[in-house]
């Protein structure tokens, strides 16, 4: 997968923008050879659909046509267009720059010109290049070349808007369906040819969409995908263009000239030419004995002790490889590392890393989504193929967290004196009140501005949580399993449920609201009178397990006042009986109005006319709308009737 090759382009290790990289000798990784397989898996993957849809425009797939124009010189170029059935409405044809046949056919007259345009193009960063929202320029150079389709001359232009190393480095120009080429054209009077029109009204040029050819001889009357492939079919047998798919992802170049960074394996010897290091002297390590000074030269080139060394294979004088690699590299395989951290032998044993991983759960930032996350699919679907792998995703479910921001509402920062501290809170409530805050105060994928009222609400929880599981330790009686009980216990199993579901789902602050629904249940239960002492124990060490996640020195705590065998988290977590959900009667807030005016209880599963006419019959409701039209008879299943008169 290491290729070393004499560049005269590249792409920024950053951003991926093409760059120029004159006389240099640079190390690539053919992530090219993965495109595809690297776009279609991200469809199995449990990965934020944002996440995804960053990475597939990253890798950018485009299937097209790639067609070859002639010069009138007798030079060649192809263009590469999603919109072969455009071609008859091309009125110019535009090179890069820095493309060789720019200066080859330039004419004596447009030489001066073209040449100060190439100088400035090298002065313009390639991200402004390509931004959409630049103004587009351009200049003849004075050739023309010939549509392969219906034999017309067009002209040559050289633009910066196009890049040699992306692409063919040439496009078409067909201005009457393309936006950016009806402003070239418009700004440099070229010509504007409708070639296919909106079947279903007036065409507005530039008209992007798909329509029915016209002007394009025998295509006329072709809509759409069936047009791009006849002309596509044309072209072929013309010998004049083929189906091409194109990517946008590059190479990845991994040469740093820096001192920081794995050294690459790589000796230069004069008799064997480029030699890798033999795997028994790995790995190779830098030198301390460098010198770092403002000259723009790679400190390990200017580093003899390392620089000089023996050819592994006959023994000569050889020079190492001065560059090293992207410290990507590292932060792409090294998830393997931790699967078999000791092992001195090998960076991980393929057994146990094959036994262990791939890992189920990634939680990152999404700000390495087309970085170390594409690179890290990179290096594991090629160590699959190398063998050392029986699985061809790193991290098959990916959540990304959250900012807090300040209270202010701002990210935080000393510039803005709105930094949040931790120990502070620590210290005056405790690590559970500040860690239960974190997790109830914000929605882990969102986060959001940090507020002291939310830390204090946190603590007067946990205070509460341990008043009701102290009394349900004191808890005396031994009433039959009633009507009270059964509320309590469906209230248990539901919250058991669903915050188990809530853990799953990173939903931590939904979790932490059914915990306080919980406790609220067992305080209620508290009230009663008659209460079944055992029952009520039970359900309070369920609330304790429940919580331990959320506080765990809080609920060890609770764990050993209860009497229980330590740890907490040494049992089994709670498991939700789903039978306990099965509810008889469900209690039905009903209001007239909107405003609650009583409640009752009612059978599951009753039907709607059947609840209308409880609901209209009950002595707090009836007096409210006898004689009264009702406008609208509202259910909310479980929760409520809302009578509308």
């Amino acid at each position: 997968m290491l290729a070393n090759e004499q560049v005269q382009e590249g792409c920024c290790e950053r951003c991926g923008t093409p760059v120029v990289k004159k006389d240099l000798t640079q190390w690539f990784f053919k992530i090219t050879d993965y495109a595809e397989e690297l776009l279609s898996g991200l469809d199995k993957l449990d990965w934020p659909e944002k996440t995804k849809l960053m990475q597939r425009n990253w890798i950018g797939k485009s299937v097209g046509c790639e067609i070859e124009f002639a010069c009138e010189s007798g030079d060649t170029f192809k263009v590469f267009t999603t919109r072969p059935d455009t071609v008859f409405g091309v009125s110019y044809v535009v090179l890069a720059p820095e493309h060789p046949l720019v200066r080859k056919l330039v004419s004596e007259e447009q030489r001066a010109a073209v040449e100060a345009y190439i100088e400035n193009t090298a002065k313009t960063n390639e991200i402004d290049r390509l931004s959409s929202s630049r103004e587009k320029t351009g200049v003849f150079i004075g050739h023309y070349a010939i549509n392969p389709v219906n034999g017309e001359k067009v002209p040559v232009w050289a633009a910066d808007y196009v890049l040699y190393s992306y692409g063919t480095g040439a496009v078409m120009g067909v201005p009457a369906h393309d936006e950016r080429d009806f402003a070239f054209a418009n700004k440099y009077g070229l010509p504007v040819k409708k070639v296919i029109e909106n079947r279903n009204g007036e065409t507005v040029l530039p008209f992007c969409e798909d329509g029915i050819c016209v002007n394009s001889l025998q295509f006329d009357g072709k809509f759409g995908e069936e047009a791009r492939t006849a002309i596509t079919n044309h072209l072929a047998k013309l010998g004049k263009g083929e189906r091409k798919v194109n990517y946008r992802l590059r190479d990845w170049l991994v040469s740093r000239q820096r001192y920081w960074g794995a050294p690459i394996p790589v000796v230069y010897c004069p008799h064997c030419g480029t030699v890798p290091v033999p795997y028994k002297d790995l790995p190779v390590k830098l030198p301390y004995n460098v010198q770092f000074e403002p000259d723009g030269k790679s400190p390990l080139a200017k580093c003899e002790e390392f620089m000089h060394t023996k050819c592994p294979v006959c023994g000569a004088d050889a020079t190492r490889e001065a560059d090293t690699l992207d410290t990507f590299v590292c932060s792409s395989w090294y998830y393997l590392r931790y699967a078999d951290a000791h092992n001195t032998r090998a960076p991980f044993d393929p057994e146990t890393v094959n036994k262990m991983l791939p890992v189920d759960k990634y939680v990152g930032g999404a700000e390495h989504a087309c970085m170390h996350l594409l690179y890290a699919r990179f290096f594991t679907k090629a160590l699959r193929d190398m063998g050392y792998l029986n699985f061809d995703e790193p991290f098959t479910s990916l959540v990304h967290q959250g900012v807090i921001l300040g209270p202010d509402g701002n990210r935080m920062s000393k510039s803005k004196g709105n930094i949040v501290s931790p120990d502070d809170y620590v210290s005056e409530y405790g690590s559970d009140v500040f860690r239960l805050y974190l997790m109830f105060g914000f929605s882990y994928t969102e986060g959001g501005p940090w507020s002291d009222d939310g830390i204090r609400s946190a603590a007067k929880f946990l205070e509460r949580t341990e008043r009701i599981v102290l009394k349900a330790k004191e808890a005396k009686g031994s009433a039959e399993h009633g009507e009270e009980e059964h509320k309590l216990n469906y209230v248990r199993n539901n919250s058991i449920k669903l915050i188990t579901r809530d853990l799953e789902n990173f939903s931590f602050n939904t979790a932490v609201a059914r915990l306080m629904e919980y406790v609220n249940a067992l305080y209620k239960y508290d009230g009663c009178e008659n209460k079944d002492a055992a029952f009520y124990k039970e359900c309070a060490a369920d609330l304790v397990l429940l919580i331990a996640p959320f506080a765990p020195h809080f609920a060890e705590e609770l764990w050993e006042m209860l009497g229980k065998r330590y740890s907490v988290f040494d049992q089994r977590y709670p498991v939700c009986d789903e039978s306990a959900l099965v509810q008889e009667s469900i209690e039905y807030a009903v209001q007239v109005n909107s405003k609650i005016k009583t409640k009752l209880m009612i059978p599951e599963g009753l039907a709607e006319e059947e609840m209308r006419a409880l609901a209209l019959a009950n002595d707090a409701v009836r007096p409210l709308v006898e004689g009264k039209a009702i406008k609208k008879f509202i259910v909310v299943p479980g929760r409520l009737i809302n009578i509308i008169v």
